[in-house]
């Protein structure tokens, strides 16, 4: 692969390694291997299984953990390329942020964190670390992924640098990177834009959803900026097409009109901030790929109307707080007698209820909802 395909921005082509060495390959670059790692991963296949917003039993069309992880790489692709970015990292990054999610979406990790407050709490990010650098085991020589060091910085960073790490040292352990990140640095410009890919995916497709369980209507939206011009332009389309077509259309042109505002502000923001290469990337103290501010008024309002009709609405939040309690009710059926469910042998004593926790938050909400009935 030519290095000159590559703008002077982008996270370099040779990767600066990882925790356990490996021999390079001939056929994929580092974060090509990373990437097949994620997506060979059986973390990554439960996603499947895992909610977004709609309890994974709750219909065929709805989208997934693993739905969405698929959009935000694919939306993070585009602008990548536009950018002469590493676009093998950008993939990664997307396909891997949502790993450590437990079953029934944030409220699981919610009833998970409150089963955990006492050994440390739960937080799904840094879960998904545990996942790429303790969990999964597929290789002989060492425990995890054993994924790049840039991968690594990417998904700890996924909300930005990172300036309190006690969470990530009462879940992890002190010390667990051994001093290999600089917590307080900038992520590279391919982990911000698979952060606000997510956020792109999230806010369009989660409107949706919202639709087409009529959990309200396209007249609802029209007070929302820049939405209302777009629910303008096609209004008399519904004369010729049928709603599920406009429906597909106007959210295609929400994600567009959201990643040209990324691209024409991300531009805005490298020569305001005199970003020149990677070093003033990291060194910056403003986060470059972001939206503009009509564009930021739009995102909040969109998660607002979401949480007043969607996340909040009676027949979603009866999902949710069943299971929470699902997930209340195994934590302490196998702390009670957690040879049953896991295998403790190598387990210290002061980690079994770590362990339950990787172990719940691992399962899917199929699983979940098959043990719960098991154990009443």
């Amino acid at each position: 692969m030519q290095k000159n395909r590559f703008s002077k921005l982008a996270t370099t082509i040779k990767s600066k390694g990882r925790f356990n060495i490996e021999k390079e390959s001939n056929l994929r670059t580092s974060y090509q291997r990373d990437r097949d790692r994620i997506v060979h991963s059986t973390a990554f296949r439960r996603l499947k299984h895992k909610t977004q917003v709609f309890v994974n039993t709750t219909g065929d069309h709805y989208r997934t953990r693993i739905t969405h992880s698929l959009e935000v790489a694919q939306i993070a692709r585009t602008l990548a390329k536009h950018f002469k970015l590493n676009e093998d990292l950008c993939e990664t990054l997307s396909l891997a942020h949502d790993l450590g999610h437990t079953p029934f979406g944030h409220a699981g990790e919610e009833a998970l964190n409150n089963c955990m407050k006492a050994s440390g709490g739960f937080d799904h990010n840094i879960q998904t670390i545990r996942i790429v650098t303790l969990l999964e085991n597929k290789y002989y020589n060492f425990k995890g992924l054993n994924l790049c060091f840039e991968t690594l910085d990417g998904l700890l960073k996924h909300n930005g640098p990172i300036k309190n790490l006690s969470s990530l040292d009462n879940i992890l352990g002190k010390n667990f990177f051994k001093k290999k990140f600089i917590f307080k640095n900038n992520p590279s410009l391919e982990a911000q834009i698979a952060s606000i890919s997510d956020d792109i995916a999230y806010n369009s497709h989660d409107l949706e959803d919202g639709l087409r369980a009529k959990l309200f209507k396209l007249k609802d939206l029209k007070n929302l900026p820049i939405l209302d011009a777009i629910l303008k332009k096609h209004n008399k389309k519904f004369k010729k097409y049928s709603q599920n077509l406009v429906l597909r259309q106007i959210i295609r042109e929400i994600i567009n009109e959201m990643v040209k505002d990324v691209i024409i502000n991300t531009k805005k923001n490298i020569i305001k901030y005199n970003i020149k290469n990677i070093y003033d990337v990291y060194r910056s103290k403003y986060i470059i790929v972001c939206f503009s501010k009509k564009m930021n008024s739009f995102d909040i309002s969109i998660k607002n109307f979401l949480k007043r009709k969607m996340y909040f609405h009676r027949s979603v939040i009866k999902k949710t707080n069943l299971g929470k309690k699902i997930i209340k009710i195994l934590f302490l059926k196998i702390k009670k007698n957690p040879n049953k469910y896991i295998d403790t042998k190598k387990i210290k004593k002061n980690d079994i209820d770590r362990s339950i926790c990787d172990f719940i938050a691992g399962m899917t909400d199929r699983f979940a909802i098959n043990l719960y009935n098991k154990s009443k």
